[in-house]
């Protein structure tokens, strides 16, 4: 059994839905610290935080991925919790790249970008409710700004 979050899954939020999201949720870029400088990174870009011990890989929806000298944890309190969502000690992901849900033995969550993320069984209820009220609370002004 599979929960498919969208109608077409593969391609998720269009451009224009992802910037009233962003617009609604008043997301700034975030500068983050890179090879001696700091770097200007657009959050809703952001498919998901991978820890790496003292390091953090973050994967964007371009495909590129860049490697910063801050933890996952220190990431996650700049991050909007609105968005951005825990499921497992290693990853943060953003809503809005979520493809599909597989509630098996062990949960796993696909990302549009095709990486497969467990969520912890500790976890699961509370990432559920989240990815539901993520769903009441923003997904209709994707439907609004698709329409216009």
């Amino acid at each position: 059994m599979k929960l498919d979050l969208y109608s077409n899954p593969r391609n998720g939020y269009s451009e224009s839905q992802i910037q009233a999201i962003t617009r609604y949720l008043n997301l700034p870029d975030m500068m983050l610290p890179f090879w001696g400088h700091r770097r200007k990174v657009p959050v809703h870009r952001i498919v998901r935080l991978e820890g790496e011990g003292n390091y953090t890989l973050l994967h964007f929806s371009d495909g590129s991925r860049l490697m910063v000298s801050i933890t996952l944890k220190k990431l996650e309190e700049r991050l909007s919790p609105s968005m951005f969502v825990r499921p497992h000690k290693k990853n943060i992901i953003n809503l809005l790249y979520l493809q599909e849900i597989q509630p098996n033995k062990s949960m796993m969550i696909r990302l549009t970008n095709g990486d497969e993320v467990e969520v912890s069984r500790r976890k699961a209820a509370h990432f559920l409710q989240l990815v539901r009220v993520f769903q009441r609370e923003l997904v209709p002004l994707t439907s609004v700004q698709a329409s216009a």
